[in-house]
């Protein structure tokens, strides 16, 4: 082996966005020495891009919200597949969580009186995000990191964590590099905790930034620890469609919150074709009804763009393989309308959506205050990942916690929007919490030489490969068969073609070969990626095969409703002893009495 600098911690956190900020913040308060990996520099975790809200039943805007509502609510959008003891500790726990986000300086937006603002948002039943414009998440990780650097944690910026290091059954603490020179690093920890967010890139087609290649998750499942509810991927149904170089970058739900519309190129509101019973309420005059709506009446309703996202990303997809698509294979997203009905509304919508305005502005050169976006389905978000306990967020490798999007449970089928930032907060502070009490109470463990030697070996055999394949060429490559055969809408045979094809290219990820030397070598970075982008697309497409029906974000051609025989249990993968994936239903542990009485009243 080569030499490795070796550091010792109590908390090693791996992630350094808004869900692995909050778990240093709170294990660091809990008196333990704590350290945070991030694969990019400090503040561009993707967490950044997060722009509608965050989602806090404060009842600032309508008193009738409470931690019940929010509660029914998200378990309604999970399909009712959520870890329902995290259902409850996020709807409980979220408006404290950012009053304390306040506290620490976060400058939300205000109502007339003062309090904290609420925007409307998809499957929310009344205004219940928390927000800053539509830079929310940038100002929760200013606030955080503002916060966390005063407590004294250590952080390591630009490293790469390519092994979980175990002692028996329990976890050791992280093997990996900095990706400026290729040196490598040994952390030993007492406890770990991943945030390292989602999978997006293993689509073609996403509104996620680079780090998303599923390390995380690939960690974990490589530790031993299980995989829950892979199948389930969320497609946003507004990214950005045209010019090309901008193609899946994200439109915020807020657009549609601040009362946008969608329109198919005949100029229809096609949303209103297909609205679910509870929502069935609209007068003869649509267009009129769809705005009384987004302004928050009496009766709770709202807009059809503003059912649950895998509903709309359906629809407009349907849009567009039907001949009614824009001219770039989307729809128009249309809020420059409103100018019928609100004063000075180009003011109104660059205040309320200031980073929308620009992005359009200087990336399509379309001023959205007058003309319609072109919109379209991306590759959002994971409500699958590491199965964690609940309450500690930890899995089932003792001393392995996991929080945010690379953990699995609170969202179940579907993630309402805004959700994921009071969850990063929520569950954030939970592991980190739960993490510091398990180092208090155990010693480092011992880290095994030859390990580690394997794990260097491994990470280096690229640069000893005389193979032909390039490392982006088979990362595009499985970019476009996930797009394809494992996306929005999937069926049976394309997703066995998928396999077969995930099959050839993990046997061409061990041919790959990188020319230069370990600094500041991209390809390289990128041939180490491959491995977690085809061990979660691998687990995303054979869960998606065994759940024949379609539930929340998962949806098949084959299978088009939703089958009850498949609503009481989740889909667990796990590493075999010889290393197969096992793929398993665990059945969901009956909802106490007082929650499920909840959810009848709000039905």
């Amino acid at each position: 082996m080569s030499e490795y600098i070796t550091h010792e911690h109590d908390v090693l956190i791996i992630g350094a966005g808004g869900a692995g900020l909050r778990a240093a913040i709170e294990a660091s308060a809990a008196g333990v020495k704590v350290a945070v990996i991030s694969k990019s520099l400090l503040g561009k975790a993707h967490t950044v891009m997060a722009e509608g809200g965050v989602a806090a039943a404060m009842g600032n805007v309508d008193d009738r919200d409470s931690w019940r509502v929010h509660f029914a609510d998200t378990m309604r959008g999970g399909q009712y597949l959520n870890n329902w003891r995290m259902a409850e500790l996020h709807a409980k726990e979220a408006p404290a969580r950012v009053r304390e986000l306040e506290a620490w300086g976060a400058l939300f937006d205000r109502t007339s009186d003062g309090r904290i603002l609420q925007r409307n948002f998809g499957g929310h039943r009344y205004p219940r995000l928390a927000h800053v414009g539509d830079r929310t998440g940038l100002e929760m990780i200013r606030t955080l990191q503002d916060h966390g650097i005063h407590l004294g944690l250590d952080v390591f910026m630009e490293h790469t964590v390519v092994t979980l290091l175990k002692d028996g059954g329990r976890i050791a603490g992280a093997f990996g590099y900095d990706r400026e020179r290729g040196r490598f690093h040994l952390f030993r920890a007492k406890a770990v905790v991943l945030a390292t967010g989602g999978i997006g890139r293993a689509y073609k087609i996403t509104s996620n930034s680079w780090e998303y290649t599923g390390d995380g998750h690939a960690l974990a499942y490589d530790a031993g620890a299980a995989l829950m509810d892979m199948e389930f991927v969320q497609f946003h149904p507004t990214g950005m469609i045209w010019p090309p170089s901008v193609r899946g970058i994200l439109v915020t739900e807020g657009v549609r919150g601040e009362g946008g519309v969608l329109r198919n190129r005949n100029g229809e509101r096609f949303m209103f074709k297909d609205i679910p019973p509870l929502y069935t309420t609209q007068t003869a005059d649509k267009e009129e009804e769809g705005w009384r709506y987004t302004q928050g009446d009496k009766d709770a309703r709202r807009p059809p763009e503003l059912l649950t996202r895998d509903h709309v990303a359906r629809c407009i997809r349907r849009e567009v393989r039907e001949g009614r698509g824009s001219p770039h294979g989307g729809v128009f997203l249309d809020i420059a309308w409103i100018k019928e009905r609100i004063p000075n509304a180009a003011e109104h919508i660059k205040k309320k959506l200031p980073s929308m305005y620009h992005q359009f502005k200087q990336l399509a050169d379309i001023d959205i205050t007058q003309e319609p976006m072109e919109v379209g389905p991306t590759t959002h978000y994971m409500m699958g990942g590491i199965k964690v306990d609940g309450d500690s967020q930890m899995s089932n490798v003792p001393g392995l916690f996991a929080a945010g999007e690379c953990a699995a449970g609170l969202h179940g089928a579907n993630r309402l929007g805004g959700n994921s930032l009071s969850d990063l907060l929520v569950f954030g502070k939970r592991a980190g919490e739960y993490a510091a009490a398990y180092a208090k109470d155990n010693p480092l463990g011992a880290v095994k030489t030859d390990e580690l030697g394997s794990s260097e070996k491994s990470a280096l055999q690229p640069f000893e490969r005389n193979g032909s394949d390039n490392p982006y060429a088979v990362q595009h490559a499985l970019q476009d068969l996930m797009q394809e055969l494992v996306g929005i809408v999937r069926q049976e045979q394309e997703m066995l073609q998928a396999l077969e094809r995930i099959r050839e290219l993990k046997a061409a990820s061990e041919r790959v070969s990188v020319p230069g030397n370990r600094e500041y070598n991209s390809g390289w970075h990128t041939a180490l990626d491959l491995h977690s982008l085809l061990t979660v697309s691998e687990i995303v497409t054979r869960a998606a095969l065994e759940r024949k029906e379609s539930r929340g974000a998962h949806f098949r051609d084959d299978f088009p409703a939703k089958d009850e025989k498949y609503g009481g249990f989740n889909l667990v993968a796990r590493k075999g002893p010889g290393g197969e994936m096992q793929l398993t239903r665990e059945a969901i542990p009956p909802m106490r009495e007082d929650l499920q009485q909840i959810i009848q009243e709000m039905k």
